[in-house]
């Protein structure tokens, strides 16, 4: 798909979608290298209990987004993509402000709160582009928004670590007035693409997180794969867990540096997700690419335990980039099991699931790598959750294999 295939009149407002999206991902990125120097001088923690603070913040957004997807998805479905997607860009930008200003720990939990709430505006945008999309290019559209999420994560850790060298709140007051600009360009170019037709009675029992779970049992494959996601999500939250602190014990990084191989991670993703996810599409069809981007990263996973040279980090980066293409396929595959007038509550429904289980996985991987850090603990090591998330995204694929075995016989 190219933004000329999009329905006629709406290519400035893809653009707007994608910038959008490109901002969520900055949002999140940008406070991973200034986190543990953050939680350091707010706190006044070790390393290793900074990283089990960080996996309580990391859930914290998570639950927000859990809460509020399907919440606004619904609402989307309701009353338009417009005024739902403004909302979350205008909140964004205070909670930019929030983070710069806040004077303790409750007050950045606060803050993570809050973004977790506006991030959810990656569900209005990708109801957007399933309004404005043919069901048989809904792959390589999600894959564009790939990779604006790609781009995004190459942006906000290379600002955050470097501006994060004059102090780790300054990252936050750039991206206020960007998150502001922003909100000032969409003002002028959003256009609503949900017809009136198409919009449906908001109902509470399927605004909320369970309750979309209960409205994907009437539709045939939806759960199975929904599980599949949510292994996917869960093991590989390690990375927002423990990268930054991982990088310090492992190799001494410094701000600039998370920053850097963040933004080399965030490369890579943008390059799959943009540029192959159409041809491999093509090639191979969204199920088998799928279950390339599964296998490539049970092997990073596994790889990022053993390698002990930040060249050997860049170089098992390479292996780990079709991790990108998990993500769009699944929802593309998704998407095309449900009807046009519940695109919202899907996309809701697969925000609360996904971030539920990046809640779970936070947590669970940062106090792995609290407990093997801990001066205690009777073996030491920065590794450990790396292998545990390997094995798991080994099971997630073999669980996509078999949920799928039927259709792809």
């Amino acid at each position: 798909m190219t933004i000329a295939s999009t329905r006629p009149g709406t290519n400035g407002a893809v653009v707007f979608i994608l910038i959008t999206v490109f901002l969520d991902m900055v949002g999140f990125g940008i406070i991973i290298p200034v986190l543990p120097a953050l939680i350091g001088q707010v706190g006044h923690v070790s390393l290793g209990e900074a990283a089990v603070i960080g996996g309580w913040m990391a859930a914290g957004y998570s639950l927000a987004q859990f809460l509020s997807g399907p919440l606004l998805g619904n609402l989307s479905d309701r009353y338009g993509r417009r005024p739902l997607l403004l909302l979350a860009i205008a909140g964004l930008g205070v909670d930019f402000l929030l983070h710069a200003l806040a004077p303790n720990l409750f007050w950045l939990f606060l803050g993570r709160l809050l973004a977790g709430f506006c991030g959810a505006s990656w569900v209005i945008a990708n109801a957007f582009i399933a309004d404005i999309t043919a069901p048989e290019d809904r792959g390589r559209a999600f894959g564009l928004l790939g990779a604006a999420f790609g781009l995004g994560f190459v942006i906000g850790p290379a600002v955050g670590g470097l501006l994060g060298e004059f102090g780790p709140r300054v990252p936050f007051y750039v991206a206020a007035v960007v998150s502001g600009l922003n909100l000032i360009y969409g003002l002028f170019v959003l256009p609503e693409t949900l017809a009136p037709e198409n919009r449906r009675r908001f109902d509470w029992r399927r605004a909320n997180p369970f309750g979309a779970f209960r409205v994907f049992r009437s539709y045939s494959g939806v759960l199975p794969l929904c599980a599949v996601m949510a292994m996917f999500f869960f093991f590989s939250s390690v990375y927002p867990a423990i990268w930054p602190f991982w990088g310090k014990a492992n190799f001494g990084w410094s701000e600039a540096m998370v920053g850097l191989t963040l933004a080399m991670f965030g490369v890579v993703m943008a390059v799959f997700q943009g540029l192959l996810t159409g041809p491999a599409v093509k090639l191979w069809g969204e199920y088998r690419v799928a279950v390339l981007g599964l296998l490539c990263a049970a092997i990073a996973a596994t790889g990022y335990g053993l390698v002990g040279s930040l060249t050997l980090v860049m170089v098992l980066m390479l292996v780990h980039g079709p991790e990108g293409f998990v993500h769009p396929m699944l929802t593309a595959i998704l998407s095309s099991r449900v009807p046009e007038n519940a695109q919202g509550e899907l996309q809701g429904g697969i925000s609360a699931i996904t971030n539920l289980a990046m809640l779970a996985g936070t947590v669970f991987f940062a106090q792995i790598f609290g407990w093997f850090m801990h001066p205690e603990a009777a073996f030491q090591s920065p590794d450990v959750a790396y292998f545990v998330a390997g094995a798991g995204l080994a099971l997630t694929l073999l669980v996509m294999v078999w949920v799928t075995r039927k259709e792809q016989a």
